[in-house]
């Protein structure tokens, strides 16, 4: 049972003790997983987000549009096309 691993169980405390304490962490963790506030994302969060996703997109395409992948990108698809089936 879990109770009897909660921290301090076992060290001359009384069960009530321990009971209370595991209550009071599951009534906080409760509240916290069903807090009605902080669903979502703010306008705020969104822009950054937005920011951030343009940044990696920007990277990416540098990335791909660059010689050494385009090559490797290029000689990959003529690879592909010169199979005979």
């Amino acid at each position: 049972m879990v109770i009897g691993m909660v921290k301090g169980a076992g060290m001359g405390k009384g069960i009530g003790v321990v009971r209370r304490r595991w209550m009071r962490w599951r009534g906080w963790w409760l509240r916290l997983r069903t807090a009605e506030a902080d669903r979502g994302m703010t306008t705020a969060e969104y822009a950054v987000g937005t920011v951030a996703t343009c940044a990696l997109a920007m990277v990416f395409y540098r990335v791909v549009t660059s010689g050494t992948v385009a090559e490797l990108l290029q000689g990959a698809l003529e690879k592909a096309f010169d199979v005979r089936v």
